[in-house]
């Protein structure tokens, strides 16, 4: 899925919910429910003899138990209501079993016997092997209904079926026996327990062990105007409105859709038959098997091939009247990609076809494993909660991921839409394939497709090498700056409660996970790893794994080679502490050639380690792969690698002398800073000035980075990186000018309302001027098509330009303000589509409400996705109040902006400036409007408080978000609010801090 504390080291839950570190950590599935198997002992019968004597004694216990059954039946017939009643009121009063402590050595099987429905997981005591979903979907009113057969084993002796649902009106219940006397078993009572979304049948006699059985239930619900379960969309053709429904049902809401095991660990097949009208077509995870039209009606009914072993959260189906383009890969896989019959005919989804296409030849390749399933299709929808989501045989894209206009999309629009392509096709294996047991390894899937982003990425487009560049900036650097926080957690996090499953989906298992294997791969070298990767997913095929699973074969790997590294070990540290070290490199002033080397967890807020003294007294120690190299003016040598564990040591280098420097962690491959001495610092600010290419352009990016953040944390003075940026002029490539703006955005947004922040943006323009007139703006042929440049440099122009417009370029403003007046003038767009964001975002900023008008209609009016997407952008970059008030009451009140939008524009408002008050009062005020629309995506609503309270900075806006989360709910974002008081507390305290400290240095400065 394509996008936000507890300690790692806990107990956690395993495959079957039973507690047991072996099982946690991956055995083979067979093996995990034969150990769970208990045979219970039969009772063994009695005769009883009645005396004569006895006879009136016998009389008056016949009468006593009548009393008791007719007292037992009144109580049963309230069952349901009490224990309802009980969850309600356990959940009112805060208070919940924590999974593992009902399944860690004081198991109360009891418990479980007589009420499993009351624990977070469900039961260990069944398994599903297969469902026969069967589905009468009504476009006209927005309903459905449903009857499921779902096969299963019994593996412990129960009485009870517990089966997710959510939202469904169940209408009938049968339980089929399929062992020696098969038939109908009686139902005690069911009911609905909607504190944990399942549903409980009781039978009146158990279920016995290897046995199997049937459950068939029919039902029915409402196809929801939300975003997850099975929901509806519409988009406009030719004047008419015409609906679509599709499902979202990741991470836990195919309950909403049908009665199921909606855990990951239980996988099963799935036959599937979709009802509708004839005027639609019906998709699902396999190819249409068979097709029958009823004579009567004229509806037609699609059937499905079986699946193979898959979770629940990765079937799928749709209902549309989509037209499709198609491609066959060499290996006979027919490839799909469906849309607004509109978008199909004009060729947008070409593009995303084509490289499908690709990219499974290119995982096969890597993978030495083949795509599983005959057809993969591609559906573009006009509204999803995510960017896409990965189910088997059937991914869904938000359009903006996958349809490319490229007339008018601009490269960046395009190199998005590849890496989200890419992220979608490398789950067919990691996630559908092979699935992780449990939420708290949501990295295994998530930060193997982020990082093969980049990698599928570079298969595509060798030159634009995403994997040794861009992925510092967009990964690397972008999660160290979560991951900094105190409020941050491990990368595997133990799930607790419902709401901690969506909590799982953030940016740590999706960057850190990406980061932590690229730093793997590297230690592993290519080959070694590819190989590793092969076995692991041989071996756990439609199934499930653990981290466990893949650190083992990572390490048979290593030892096939003749390397002994204990993979689990070394990677234990990095995911089961959260955080990541800085490491500090100093030359040792006792010991020639040598140097001391010192690491310690790096948090942005030093006084957290204070406050919280039991979090940060922990001895928290990673095994560091620390590649080193040394250098001066003219040559630096060879990388050394160099395993640092404990918290302080010392090592011998090459030769070294009083104008020798040295650098760490070479092209950036290892997740943690580098901090040197103030003397190494200048000899490495010195290189950049005189020589910068000496030193790789990886490593400028990261020295950039490394220094902005070490000085925010205190490490350094302030004007420690205002000076590293003063080489920038004698930069050429693209990569250092990318982290070098985005560590000034970082800076600008922290300073833009303050008095003297003319200083500091005259200084940034001062850096960027030269470089700015040198490269210009993109040039036109003389047919007038625009003239495409290199990667590279058509990117670092883009950069340069957008700094000089955001920091107030007088002749960058002005070529903006041209080109949209002759926009308006001709009503031809004669802006390049690399800089249409930009001249879009400083015209409306810089000229009066017509402009805003204008690009109001042609919002409206474009049927091109990427276009609408930065005209909506550009609409928030207004200094008109009125404006952007009535952009945000439109956005939030009606159906002109996509419902997954409005998230984007109250976020971009508030990155303006003039509406950074306006987007924070409209957060406040329509907060129960928003969490109850995207309160289910936890992904979404984690964004939207993200991006609306970053920007505050001020001890009045820090008391107004403390007032609003003590009055307000929260929901599951809890742990969002926690991180936002955390960074405008941060924000607040710098300026306290180290305001005047900076401003000092650039009144001062020879630069400024």
């Amino acid at each position: 899925m394509s996008l936000d504390d507890k300690r790692g080291k806990g107990l956690s839950f395993t495959p079957m919910g039973i507690e047991d570190n072996n099982m946690r950590n991956g055995r083979g599935l067979s093996d995990q429910w034969a150990d769970s198997v208990v045979v219970r002992p039969r009772t063994t019968e009695r005769h009883i003899t009645v005396h004569k004597k006895l006879v009136l004694g016998f009389a008056i216990s016949i009468l006593t138990l009548i009393i008791v059954t007719a007292i037992a039946v009144l109580l049963s017939v309230s069952f349901e209501d009490c224990t309802v009643a009980e969850s309600s009121s356990r959940a009112g009063n805060g208070t919940s079993t924590k999974p593992n402590q009902s399944r860690d050595g004081n198991f109360n099987h009891k418990d479980e016997d007589t009420q499993p429905w009351r624990h977070l997981r469900l039961p260990t005591s069944l398994r599903p092997r297969h469902y026969d979903l069967k589905l009468s979907v009504y476009m006209d009113n927005f309903t459905f209904s449903g009857e499921v057969n779902i096969e299963f084993e019994c593996v412990n002796s129960t009485k009870f079926i517990v089966l997710h649902t959510d939202r469904l009106e169940v209408e009938k219940v049968v339980v089929y026996s399929d062992n020696k006397k098969p038939g109908v078993m009686r139902i005690h009572r069911q009911f609905h327990y909607p504190s944990n979304q399942v549903y409980v049948i009781a039978l009146h006699r158990e279920m016995k062990p290897l046995r199997t059985y049937k459950v068939n239930i029919t039902f029915e619900a409402q196809i929801e105007n939300e975003l997850l379960g099975f929901f509806r969309s519409s988009y406009v053709l030719h004047g008419e409105r015409r609906y679509l429904a599709v499902t979202q049902f990741s991470p836990t809401h195919a309950r909403k859709a049908f009665p199921c095991f909606d855990e990951p660990i239980y996988k099963a097949t799935f036959r599937i038959s979709l009802k509708h009208e004839a005027s639609y077509l019906s998709l699902s995870n396999m190819p249409v098997e068979n097709s029958v039209t009823d004579n009567d009606d004229g509806w037609v009914t699609n059937y499905f091939s079986r699946t193979p072993r898959m979770s629940t959260y990765y079937l799928a189906w749709a209902v549309c009247n989509f037209t499709y383009r198609e491609a066959l890969t060499d290996s006979g896989v027919l490839i799909r990609l469906y849309a607004r019959p509109n978008a199909i005919m004009s060729g947008s989804g070409d593009y995303a076809l084509q490289i499908t296409k690709r990219l499974l030849q290119f995982y096969e390749d890597y993978f030495k494993v083949k795509y599983s399933l005959p057809k993969l299709d591609l559906l573009a929808v006009p509204k999803h909660p995510y960017a896409a989501m990965e189910n088997w045989g059937l991914s869904v894209f938000v359009e903006q991921k996958i349809l490319l206009d490229p007339e008018i999309s601009s490269f960046s629009y395009q190199m998005e839409l590849t890496m989200v392509v890419v992220h979608e096709i490398c789950h067919q294996w990691f996630g559908d394939l092979v699935t992780p047991v449990w939420w708290e390894d949501v990295w295994l899937k998530e930060g193997f497709a982020h990082f093969f982003e980049y990698v599928g990425t570079d298969f595509l487009f060798p030159k634009w090498n995403m994997e040794k560049q861009r992925f510092l900036t967009d990964v690397l650097h972008e999660v160290m700056l979560l991951d900094g926080l105190a409020s941050s957690h491990p990368i595997s996090q133990e799930v607790f409660e419902a709401t901690d499953i969506d909590r799982v989906f953030d940016w740590i298992a999706y960057k850190k996970g990406a980061a932590l294997i690229r730093m793997l791969a590297n230690v592993m070298g290519q080959a070694v790893f590819q190989r590793g990767l092969n076995d692991y997913l041989m071996t756990h095929m439609y199934g499930n794994a653990a981290r466990d699973d893949l650190w083992n074969k990572l390490s048979e790997a290593m030892q096939r080679e003749g390397k002994d590294i204990n993979i689990k070990e070394v990677m234990d540290r990095w995911t089961l502490q959260m955080g990541y070290p800085v490491v500090t490199i100093s030359k040792n002033e006792s010991l020639d050639h040598a140097v001391t080397i010192t690491q310690e967890h790096f948090v942005y807020d030093m006084d957290a380690k204070i406050r919280d003294p039991e979090l940060f007294n922990r001895s928290f120690q990673w095994h560091i792969p620390l590649t080193l190299a040394v250098g001066n003016s003219t040559h630096i040598s060879p990388e050394a690698i160099i395993w640092v564990s404990n918290k302080t040591e010392t090592h011998k280098v090459g030769q070294m002398d009083e104008e020798t420097w040295l650098l760490g962690n070479i092209n950036q491959m290892g997740y943690f800073r580098v901090n040197y001495d103030l003397h190494n610092w200048r000899l490495l600010i010195g290189q950049l000035m005189n020589n910068h290419a000496i030193i790789s352009i990886g490593n400028r990016a990261g020295l950039i980075d490394d220094v902005f953040n070490l000085a925010r944390a205190g490490f350094l003075p302030q004007n420690v990186p205002l000076q590293i940026i003063s080489y920038l002029p004698q930069e050429k490539e693209f990569l250092p000018w990318h982290a070098a703006s985005r560590a000034l955005y970082q800076l600008d947004k922290l300073l833009d309302r303050t008095e003297d922040y003319s200083l500091f943006s005259d200084y940034v323009l001062k850096q960027v001027a030269p470089k700015y007139h040198k490269l210009g703006w993109p040039t036109t042929s003389p047919d007038g098509s625009f003239m495409q440049a290199a990667y590279q440099a058509e990117e670092l122009q883009r950069e340069v330009i957008m700094l000089a417009c955001s920091f107030g370029n007088k002749n960058c403003h002005r070529q903006a303000v041209s080109l949209i007046s002759d926009w308006i003038s001709s009503n031809k767009n004669r802006i390049p589509p690399n800089v249409r964001d930009i001249v879009y975002c400083t015209g409306v900023s810089l000229m009066d409400e017509d402009v805003w008008e204008f690009i109001w209609m042609k919002f409206h009016s474009s049927t091109a996705i990427s276009e609408k997407k930065v005209l909506l952008e550009a609409l928030t970059c207004s200094d008109n109040s009125f404006l952007l008030t009535r952009l945000l009451n439109l956005s939030l009140s009606s159906d002109l902006v996509p419902d997954q939008d409005v998230i984007d524009v109250i976020i971009n408002v508030g990155r303006n400036p003039h509406g950074r008050h306006l987007a924070w009062r409209c957060f406040r005020e329509k907060w129960d409007i928003l969490n109850a629309r995207y309160g289910e995506a936890l992904f979404m609503i984690s964004k939207l408080i993200s991006g609306v309270t970053e920007f505050l900075n001020t001890e009045a806006e820090l008391s107004e978000l403390k007032d609003f989360i003590h009055t307000s709910s929260g929901g599951g974002a809890v742990a969002a609010f926690a991180r936002a008081v955390e960074i405008v507390e941060a924000n607040v305290k710098w300026h306290r801090l180290y305001e005047r400290q900076f401003y000092q240095w650039l009144r001062k400065s020879p630069n400024g």
